[in-house]
Order: C-alpha cells, then structure tokens, then sequence
C-alpha cells in the first residue's frame, strides 16, 4: 500500500479509523523526504552502485549475446559482475543465472524443477512462510496437476519444525522450498538441518535467501543449498535484476520457463540487463565487504528502537524467536492498535505491515497465521527493518511519531468502540 492511500484500510474496517490531518493523505504525492525504516521490502539504492551503473550506461552499445567488440564488451561486464555475485554467496560463476528478481528465480526454481524432472517424484514441499512468490507457484503447479504440494509446519517462534519435516520428507518428495530468512519477523531457518532430511530422500533443496544475503554470512555449499534466489534491491543494489544461483546438480535439472533465446546456459532466455547486473555485482561485493561491521550497527539501532517503543508504550511485543533472527528486522505487536492504521498515522516514518489488500479488502499475514497468532493479533502487527543508510538520529526521531500513531489509533479505536 502507498503512502496516502488508506482505501484499503478503509473497507475492511468500516472507516472506523480516520487519519490525522497532518499526514501524507493531506499531503502533495512524490515527496520521498521521510525516515525510511522499511529495507526488507527494498533498499535504498547505494551512490557507489549508481556510479557503476552510470559508467556501463555510458558504455552501453550492443547486446551481451553478439560475438563483436561492442557485444564482448557488454559481456565482460556481466561477467565480472557474474564473479562477484558468485563469491558473496559462496557459489561458482557458472552457477549463477541472472533473472528480473527473485520472483522470477522462484518460479524458475519451483516450475523448472518440475517441468524438468523425469523422476516419478511429483511431490514438492515449502514451508509455512514462504514469500508469496513460492507460495503461489506451488499452488499452481497444484491447480495445473503438475505437482502435489504439502506445507511444511513452523514452530510459534516463526522457524520449520524439523520433527514434522522428518516426517513429511519422504522420496515422493522432489523439491523441498524453505527460505533462510522471513522478511516479516526476520526469523532464521535452520538450512543445514533441513537440507540434510531433504537431501537423505533424494529431494532437491531450494531455498529463497533474498533476505539473508548481505545482513549475514550465507553460503550455498554451507547450507547445503542446491539452488537459492536472491535480489539486487534488497542489498542496496537496483530493482528489476536477481539470480538463481545453483549447484550442477540443481541448475541441470531444471526446465527453462522463458523461451526464445537461450541466453544463460540455456536456462533463462531474454537479453540481459546489463546495466542492472554489473550494478548487482557492486552492490554483492560492497554488502559481503561491509556485512560485519553493518550489521552490528544495525543490531544496535534496532534494538535501541524496540528499547524505547517498549518504554513509552504499553502492550509491545516483538513477534517470533528473537534469538534466531535477522540483525536489521523487528516484527511488533501494538496491541489495541491495527497495524495499517499505525502505519498511515507515522508518516514521515516508513514501515509496513504483513497484510495484503486483496479484492477490496485487507487479509491477516499468512505468516504470522502460521506462527499461530490470532487473526487480531496477525492484524496488529507492524515491521521496522533497519538498513545501510539509517541512522541513530533518524531512530531516535521515529520513536515518538510511530507512538504517538499508536495511541492515536488506540485512542480511536477506544472511541468507535463506545
């Protein structure tokens, strides 16, 4: 949902909740001044990314596939950002597919596996949170008769239960899906111990990465991961540009999904954006180089804001295993305050919230629903992820607008309740 628009909000709850005067509904659109606390959905993109993209603009004659000058030129450049996407996620170059995000590489893996195998396995397993790019891909491969699709249960602290996955991992199972962090609650999955049970039943073992990469160590063959999709704009790199990145193992199984040029070995055809890519590549290699250090900044502003939201607020609780999660994500219960009121009543603060607008009207996140929350509580839950460019400033101005939001919208709801 865009700032200044609460239509959504609207019809699910009857307009009960009206928004303050001085909000960005009263506001001019395209005013992109504000405290930005929303890197799981997309990171700003870095000057440095941006100066390596503006040099392959300025030298960007030919397409990447032609056997000229002008063509090997471009090609070099994908290549070199090819290596350097690669070496962030401990993969080799040859296994890296370059895709339009890591939507696009979710579908690639779950279809192709599927389209590609010439097992009798016809089973594919994903877990309970997985973003909505693997869970609607599933579910059509369900609804086309190509695959048969059982959910992987999780734990109340947001991570795969590992006695019901050595339960339901059987070899009818052909693709195990589970991602190693949720971009709602920032909770960890335990990759290694689930691509051990998958890989005993002969399964593949995909693994949505998009949030881990660059926030913390990742490593293909570490995880036992056979094939993993990740995404430039969430590493401070430019949107429109990912990978499915594989092992031979993985990558050779799959079918392609896109037809027509057989560019990337074969498995992923249309012109490459070259632009985009050696902009990724950048933006791989500065997240891998900076990781440590950022990330225990990072850990601290997120904990000095959930800190003082505790502090001036009653009824705060941080949602899933705080322990097992993400260094930049704090998922929070507000309680007595709905989540998408919260959000349209903090401007100039950006963070968001785990519903969907869908048909109208606004449904609880399947996420936290799987975690075992109420629809109610599901409702009032608000993410704040922290990034490269938040600052200790900026955390300590969003405080109190985010709790004065809160109380309005308590203050609110207490009203129309009377």
């Amino acid at each position: 949902m865009e700032y200044g628009s609460n239509s959504c909000a609207a019809s699910m709850h009857d307009n009960q909740f009206m928004v303050k005067e001085d909000n960005a509904m009263t506001r001019q659109t395209g005013d992109t001044t504000g405290i930005y606390l929303d890197y799981n959905s997309s990171a700003p993109l870095d000057p440095r990314v941006a100066e390596v993209m503006a040099e392959s603009f300025g030298s960007g004659i030919g397409n990447s596939s032609s056997a000229h000058r002008f063509g090997r030129c471009q090609a070099a450049t994908v290549e070199k950002a090819r290596a350097q996407v690669a070496e962030s996620v401990g993969a080799r170059p040859s296994g890296v597919v370059f895709t339009a995000g890591a939507t696009e590489a979710n579908n690639l893996a779950l279809r192709g596996a599927v389209e590609g195998s010439l097992s009798h396995r016809r089973k594919i397993l994903i877990s309970a949170v997985e973003h909505a790019s693997v869970r609607q891909t599933a579910r059509w491969l369900d609804e086309q008769g190509l695959a048969k699709i059982e959910i992987l249960p999780v734990t109340s602290g947001g991570f795969i239960d590992l006695n019901a996955a050595k339960e339901i991992i059987n070899t009818d199972v052909l693709l195990v899906s589970v991602m190693a962090a949720n971009s709602e609650t920032g909770v960890l999955n335990p990759l290694a111990e689930v691509s051990e049970i998958a890989h005993s039943a002969g399964a593949l073992f995909h693994c949505d990465a998009t949030q881990i990469v660059g926030r913390l160590p990742f490593s293909i063959g570490l995880a036992g991961v056979d094939l993993a999709s990740i995404s430039s704009h969430k590493i401070c790199g430019p949107g429109g540009v990912g990978a499915l990145v594989g092992t031979q193992r993985g990558l050779r199984q799959l079918s392609p999904i896109i037809h027509g040029g057989e560019q990337e070995g074969g498995v992923r055809s249309g012109s490459l954006n070259v632009a985009g890519i050696s902009g990724f590549g950048t933006a791989a290699q500065l997240s891998s180089e900076e990781m440590g250090t950022e990330s225990k900044r990072v850990v601290h502003l997120r904990d000095q804001l959930v800190s003082a939201l505790k502090a001036d607020l009653y009824g705060v609780q941080e949602i899933g295993d705080i322990s097992k999660r993400l260094p930049n994500t704090a998922c929070i219960h507000f309680a007595d305050a709905d989540a998408e009121a919260v959000i349209a009543n903090s401007d100039p603060v950006a963070i968001s919230a785990g519903s969907a607008c869908s048909s109208g009207s606004i449904e609880p996140s399947e996420v936290l629903l799987a975690m075992g929350l109420s629809r109610a509580e599901a409702f009032e839950a608000v993410r704040f992820s922290l990034g490269r460019f938040t600052s200790e400033h900026e955390v300590e101005r969003a405080v109190p607008i985010v709790a004065a939001g809160v109380e309005y919208v308590r203050d609110m709801t207490e009203s129309n309740a009377r």
